[in-house]
């Protein structure tokens, strides 16, 4: 028996693929371009935007017949048994290698934004608490555990990280970032791909590119942002995630930008991303975003268009269902219309990682593992240990936290005793579950009152919710400010829903007018407050809300951004002092609700003024966090008199960090940059450089940065990446508004053009001290 040259593993990718393509008809070509969505409903509420009117009927039997590209969300679609879900798989995937001529399986893909999204599966902390903890290393470890466990049931492909940077803090989908920098959003994510990809998991990159920066804050509203914009503040964390992550997929944006949606877009999906960053993965359409061509940006008349401007821009996969890669387009390649290279272009993308994935090869076998365990304690104790680094103690001025272990506590709040209040919008029991009300959740998710109760059970600890999260009624005030009265201090929970289109304060579609909190809980803190009680307010949220209204009037501030399935241990561990809060704030909190929107990357016009009487300065800034130790920042050396570099050189900046109270802690090391005068308005400061370090009682450690040139680039007025000369300021803080440190130096030498290998990462180096 010969074996056909495609199936031999001797031979390389390529030369396997070419042979293979030789043989397929245009029919069979086709079919490697789009997913099937089994089981997703045309009625009731849908997990994606106008999911009844887009999804289709089609034949499955006769379907398989020529092959299949995708299987989309097996198991996040409704709820099903991990280890059924898996044999379910394994049995469809034998059905559609039998099916087709060349035994081909289809390639798996999940959502995994903040852990594998399926039925008894660990919810984890939401990507804005990954920003929060500044902590790479465990966002890869998270990421590594969510990969094996999607390996384990038989899925090849997991769309996450999302990689947007916040620009509105009132956009729905604030809670899927990692935070309103770019530096931050592209070393973290960049750290998630390495995880997912070390299992074996493609890994996914959304939302290439700009969807974050949508007019308004609405969801898939058009984009405006600047050419500048777009290339120094939305691009870069891709940037990271592919050089540094090596993910092997990018999802095209629902959004347009100055009138091109990006899912048409050759200039971002085929000159940018292939011809000069060198990319040779697949781009799959966000869902439906191939037919939304058609139906939503109108730039298409038919299916077949839409699938032709896809295609020809650069979109290999029709997700989540086929509708335009479908019939439409193989009528319109017979009928001439559309080039059957486009074809041949996307199905060998397709074909070549799917053949690195090992479904080429004869001995490919779909059985799953034999134990299944989507929810084991090594994920809960990672899921913890992230909750722990994320929660942010924002403000405690008098030290009131760590409470009493035997204090009177008045618990209050819609949050205090809901388990969905630790989950996001694409944690399965928040994405899908609400969908099957008679169906448990699954897996074990402890409330704050209920952890409270466990970390202090020598506490008098009562409960009462005050009102519901978004509801009008103020009918349990009356209550709740009663037992207020009654206690030593005030636990106020408070925060947001999770849900999908408007069925929730934060999520997917769930976009806001201002940053009030939801509903009358602004009205529930006031009335607390009143009561002379000490207030320590909880928030558990999506996004930031505005605070000022209570400056300098509450005992202690904790936010949480919805910490997973162990963020109720977490943020009672804090309360309690078990944990010393470490988290450091991914986005600003604003002063005022209506005076933003506004992220801390501004020039000097976005900055309070005289000229304007609305002051946008936050309360608390980009990086801000306390903590329950002292640490001394010392022995600075790189400042001091103004420095010459040459435009291509370095300057390192050091200083040693001791921790000079009694327990031990995480302090982290911010390195801004500042450039006074520019050919272009720069931010007034911007994130170049961090280091978390954790000491212990009396235990210090050096940090060094260093600094090169090429961190300071930007694009100029003709699109080109430049290194200018001139004066710039290192900045070491605290965080952007707390600056401890400064070192003044100047480039000097001709303007420098940077290509696509320009440095990202300030490498930073941590040694022991005497």
């Amino acid at each position: 028996m010969t074996t056909a040259p495609w199936r031999d593993p001797a031979l390389t990718a390529s030369a396997r693929v070419d042979d293979l393509l030789s043989r397929m008809t245009l029919q069979e070509k086709t079919a490697q371009l789009y997913g099937v969505w089994v089981g997703a409903s045309t009625d009731g509420d849908g997990v994606a935007p106008l999911q009844r009117e887009m999804t289709a009927d089609y034949d499955w039997d006769e379907l398989i017949t020529r092959g299949l590209g995708q299987l989309t969300r097996p198991f996040g679609t409704a709820p099903v048994d991990p280890a059924l879900g898996a044999q379910a798989l394994a049995r469809a995937q034998r059905r559609i290698a039998e099916a087709g001529r060349f035994g081909i399986p289809a390639l798996a893909h999940e959502e995994c934004l903040a852990g594998f999204t399926t039925w008894r599966a660990t919810a984890y902390p939401v990507p804005l608490a990954w920003g929060a903890s500044w902590d790479a290393d465990l966002v890869e470890e998270m990421a590594g555990a969510i990969g094996r466990d999607l390996r384990a049931v038989g899925v090849h492909q997991g769309l996450a990280p999302v990689l947007d940077v916040v620009r509105d803090p009132r956009w729905g989908r604030v809670e899927e970032t990692i935070g309103e920098d770019p530096y931050l959003v592209g070393t973290i994510g960049a750290a998630y791909v390495r995880g997912l990809e070390s299992a074996g998991i493609v890994a996914t990159l959304k939302h290439f590119a700009g969807y974050a920066s949508s007019a308004g804050a609405r969801n898939l509203a058009p984009v405006r942002a600047g050419v500048r914009e777009f290339a120094d503040i939305t691009l870069p964390p891709f940037e990271f995630a592919l050089r540094e992550g090596g993910a092997r997929s990018v999802m095209a944006a629902y959004t347009d930008t100055d009138g091109v949606p990006a899912s048409a877009d050759p200039g971002l999906l085929t000159e940018l991303l292939r011809e000069e960053w060198g990319f040779t993965g697949t781009v799959v359409a966000d869902y439906f975003g191939v037919g939304f061509l058609q139906t939503q940006h109108r730039i298409a008349g038919t299916e077949a268009g839409a699938a032709h401007a896809a295609l020809a821009a650069g979109l290999d996969v029709e997700l989540p269902t086929l509708k335009c890669y479908g019939t439409p387009l193989i009528e319109a390649v017979l009928a001439g219309e559309v080039p059957e290279s486009l074809i041949d272009r996307a199905a060998r993308r397709v074909l070549l990682q799917k053949c690195e994935l090992g479904l080429l090869d004869e001995d490919w076998n779909p059985e799953p593992a034999e134990r299944i365990d989507l929810d084991s304690t090594a994920n809960r104790t990672l899921a913890r240990r992230l909750a722990e680094e994320s929660v942010v103690l924002l403000d405690n001025p008098d030290g009131l936290l760590p409470l009493a272990p035997d204090t009177r506590i008045a618990v209050v709040g819609p949050r205090a005793a809901d388990a969905l209040a630790m989950l996001g919008c694409y944690s399965f029991p928040s994405h899908v579950l609400t969908h099957h009300p008679d169906v448990p959740m699954g897996i074990g998710i402890p409330t704050v009152l209920e952890a409270l109760r466990s970390e202090l059970p020598d506490a008098k600890v009562t409960f009462t919710e005050g009102c519901g999260v978004d509801e009008p009624d103020t009918g349990g005030f009356e209550e709740a400010v009663a037992r207020t009265a009654e206690a030593d201090v005030c636990v106020a929970v408070l925060g947001d829903r999770a849900g999908l289109f408007g069925r929730g304060t934060s999520g997917e579609g769930c976009d806001v007018t201002d940053l009030r909190l939801p509903g009358v809980q602004g009205e529930l803190l006031d009335s607390l407050v009143a009561t002379g009680v000490p207030v320590v307010l909880v928030l558990l949220t999506g996004r930031p809300y505005a605070l000022g209204r209570w400056q300098g009037r509450l005992g202690a501030v904790v936010q949480a951004f919805f910490p997973g399935e162990e963020g109720g241990p977490a943020v009672a561990g804090v309360l309690s002092g078990r944990v010393n809060p470490s988290g450091r704030l991914p986005v600003s909190v604003p002063q005022v609700p209506g005076g933003q929107p506004w992220t801390y990357l501004q020039p000097p016009l976005g900055l309070a003024g005289e000229v304007s009487n609305l002051d946008p300065t936050p309360l608390y800034a980009f990086g801000h966090g306390r903590c329950y130790t002292e640490f001394v920042w010392e022995d600075f050396t790189g400042g001091g008199a103004r420095e010459e570099i040459g435009t291509d050189g370095t300057h390192d900046v050091s200083l040693t960090v001791r921790n000079a109270g009694d327990r031990a802690g995480a302090e982290v090391v911010q390195l801004y940059l500042h450039d006074p005068v520019a050919s272009v308005t720069r931010p007034d400061v911007r994130l170049i450089g961090y280091r978390r370090l954790e000491l212990e009682p009396g235990e210090s450690r050096r940090v060094t940065f260093r600094f090169h040139a090429e961190l300071s680039a930007f694009t100029d007025r003709t699109g080109r990446r430049v290194v200018e000369p001139g004066d710039l300021e290192l900045r070491l803080a605290a965080s952007s508004a707390e600056v401890r440190h400064t070192a003044p130096l100047r480039l000097t030498g001709p303007l420098r053009e940077l290509g696509p290998n320009r440095r990202l990462r300030c490498e930073t180096e941590v040694s022991q001290t005497e």
